[in-house]
């Protein structure tokens, strides 16, 4: 009888994992504004009445401080501007009191940023506004009815609270008759405690002048974002949560894999960029209006922490915030090849003859990658003995023709105390717990599963330990790692994620670090091989640069490494899509980015197949990858012509490897995108704002690939590219 209850969870994690496998996008697994408290209470509301009192201004150095006060709510905050040269940073934050701290986001800034503040040239305060400059940027905060405005050359760049959209919901105790989303919520029978109550902020700011807004990754959809509010616009806002979404839809502003809440705003002769460190779940709305862009902001916890980028060039706006954030970590060149994976090469013998492959058919490649089935049940770190008998002949085989290889290492954590990663884990508690202290329990490709607490730095150092060829049997220093699922993925949990009440680090809640979950699990794995790479023995004096993908990111992933575009389809709509998506990314600071060339789900016809390749061989990331339940694939299975085709394409990455190079050295300098749209080169050529359908590459290579079947048969040839 004690077996039972056993068996039916396995029967149920089968389900669960079957369920995952087959099912497409479903738009009522997913949350709405609608169906987002926070969301409901600020869309669109203006009017709010918040003031700066005169009294308390303050100028001492590079910062202004001041208290801000809601006429309505009766409370005041903390509000700081502060310069960094070109950069103004804003912060709103609670006064101490009872109540406990808003989260603030460590981890992400760079370290030399203090080192960076500007003193305030000038600084002039009147009854009614303050007054201060730097350089060409000028910033005036209006006092009766808070409003900040920052001036480049004298000419309004973008005004934050013009439409009295700010709103800080202050902290309070519970009392009957509070609206029911106050302290509590239910989505699809899950229910969020929400212990702290409303904590949400809005925000509005206005573009002046401008016509387009580009950035705040991650989804599938345009270049130059489309409005989602005013007049004759019914649409959801764009959506910051990252989440494991299954077969996503093209043209959609639903948040996919990872956020960075960044936003571009470009005109003639000014580019501008905000960026909110915020991790918390957020939604952002967009309006065209008389005097330009209008954006509204809201996110549900956490403090305002917004930089404001004045450019005043679309590359210098890139690399102000690559000064705050960092610039994308330097790869090693293998990593800019031609990637090889599927879910999954099944064994040993398969690896060896897809290798043998390309070398018959003498096209290059870089990488061998394996997926989840490689492990011992799901348990990362491991090899099945059956498929993979000897993991070490083997890389060293395959290293031996100057190849790498790469597998999978998920941040769920089989829960079985025979498994010595669990077992450790849980001995010293580093995994998430519930709000009980007990660990959170949830369902992801092993079944019942425990997630590491990667935002403790304890944590952190254990997992980096984790790697070296004594921990990770069977491993050499020729694999290298890919972490999937880390937004993170918890199939038996509300939205395919985990709960937002469950506890971190600090007791801090996961709603205050969701989105800022997989970078650290991303970092946590990064910072393991260069923990590896400096064994000596292994990779001698200069040690080894780390390669670790990821599929969920944040503001800084870039200093980590590189990422994808998750879940795509073998459709024509999806190889168009990739290109604004790897060029918002790019805009966004993390430009080591790529598409799975084919698309993931579905079994792509020779055309589009050799389409993909024609295109993927100038994604910054350049790897073919493919679900468990599709046709093979591989580069020579589509006929001798198609095989040529492709085989043109990849020779084509080799022969511009070291341009791409060079153009990874740059970015890893400067900051500036590898991936382009034409308006960033030319930036006051307006005919250009909405262009997505072709790119540069770097300064000198201009891409204008296939996006479309060509229904003409001597037309098969390869897109045109231009130097």
């Amino acid at each position: 009888m004690q077996r039972l209850p056993a068996l039916f969870l396995l029967l149920l994690s089968a389900v669960v994992v079957s369920l995952h496998q087959c099912t497409a996008f479903k738009e009522a697994d997913f949350k709405k504004c609608a169906s987002s408290g926070f969301c409901t209470r600020n869309r669109g509301v203006k009017g709010t009445q918040y003031s700066v009192d005169p009294g308390t201004v303050k100028v001492e150095g590079a910062d202004l401080s001041a208290t801000l006060t809601s006429k309505a709510a009766s409370q005041s905050f903390n509000l700081t501007v502060r310069a960094y040269g070109p950069t103004v940073r804003i912060i709103v934050d609670e006064h101490a009191s009872e109540h406990p701290p808003r989260y603030q986001i460590p981890d992400v800034l760079m370290s030399t940023l203090q080192q960076q503040t500007t003193k305030w040239a000038s600084s002039q305060a009147t009854a009614h506004t303050w007054t201060g400059s730097i350089g060409d940027v000028t910033v005036k905060l209006t006092f009766a009815s808070f409003k900040l405005e920052v001036l480049v050359g004298g000419k309004s760049a973008v005004v934050l609270n013009s439409r009295s959209m700010f709103n800080f919901e202050h902290p309070r105790k519970k009392q009957e008759g509070d609206p029911a989303d106050w302290w509590e919520e239910t989505f699809n029978g899950h229910q969020d405690s929400k212990p702290a109550g409303p904590e949400a902020i809005s925000i509005d700011m206005t573009f002046s002048g401008s016509q387009h807004v580009y950035g705040i990754p991650e989804r599938a959809t345009n270049l130059a974002l489309k409005p989602t509010a005013g007049s004759g616009v019914v649409s959801e806002p764009y959506r910051l949560y990252n989440l494991d979404v299954f077969e996503y839809e093209h043209s959609s502003p639903f948040g996919l894999y990872g956020a960075i809440p960044v936003l571009l705003s470009h005109k003639q002769g000014l580019t501008v960029g905000a960026f909110w460190l915020n991790a918390a779940e957020m939604y952002v709305d967009v309006e065209s209006v008389r005097d330009g862009q209008a954006v509204q902001w809201i996110t549900e916890s956490g403090i305002l922490d917004l930089f404001i980028m004045t450019g005043p060039s679309p590359k210098d706006v890139t690399s102000q915030y690559a000064a705050v954030t960092g610039t994308t970590a330097m790869p090693q060149l293998f990593a800019l090849g031609y990637h090889q994976c599927r879910w999954n090469y099944k064994d040993e013998a398969d690896a060896y003859a897809v290798d043998a492959g390309f070398d018959e058919h003498q096209i290059p490649y870089d990488v061998l990658w394996l997926d989840i089935e490689h492990t011992d049940g799901k348990r990362y770190l491991t090899w099945d003995s059956r498929l993979f008998p000897n993991p070490i002949a083997m890389q060293e085989d395959i290293a031996s023709r100057g190849r790498k290889m790469v597998t999978i290492v998920d941040p769920h954590v089989k829960r079985d105390s025979a498994y010595y990663i669990y077992k450790e884990a849980s001995d010293n508690k580093y995994f998430v717990r519930k709000s009980d202290g007990t660990e959170f329990d949830g369902w992801c490709w092993p079944g019942a599963s425990s997630y590491l607490d990667v935002t403790n730095p304890e944590v952190r150092s254990w997992w980096a330990t984790q790697f070296t060829p004594d921990k990770y049997k069977g491993s050499t220093k020729h694999l290298y790692i890919w972490n999937d699922m880390n937004e993170p993925s918890v199939f038996n949990g509300p939205e395919i994620t985990m709960q937002k009440d469950v506890l971190h680090y600090g007791d801090v809640e996961h709603r205050d670090i969701h989105n800022i979950f997989g970078y650290y699990y991303h970092l946590a794995t990064a910072e393991a091989l260069i923990h590896r790479g400096q064994e000596k023995e292994l990779y001698g004096e200069h040690g080894d640069r780390p390669f670790v993908l990821s599929r969920a990111f944040f503001a800084g992933t870039q200093r980590v490494g590189p990422i994808w575009t998750g879940d795509n389809a073998a459709q024509w709509s999806h190889l168009a899509v990739s290109v604004p998506m790897l060029l918002t990314l790019g805009l966004t600071g993390l430009p080591f980015s790529g598409a799975d060339v084919g698309g993931f789900f579905g079994n792509p016809d020779a055309e589009l197949l050799t389409r993909w390749y024609q295109l993927g061989m100038y994604y910054p990331f350049f790897r073919g990858h493919a679900h468990l339940e599709t046709q093979r694939r591989e580069p020579w299975l589509f006929g001798e012509d198609t095989t040529r085709r492709i085989r043109e394409a990849i020779r084509g990455r080799y022969a511009l490897l070291p341009y791409i190079y060079t153009l990874f050295r740059h970015t890893n300098q400067t900051g500036i995108p590898l991936m382009r749209p034409l308006w960033f080169e030319f930036p006051d050529d307006t005919t250009l704002f909405a262009t997505e359908e072709e790119f540069l590459l770097g300064p000198a290579i201009w891409v204008k690939p296939v996006l479309q079947v060509i229904h003409c048969a001597s037309c098969f040839a390869m897109h045109s590219v231009y130097i």
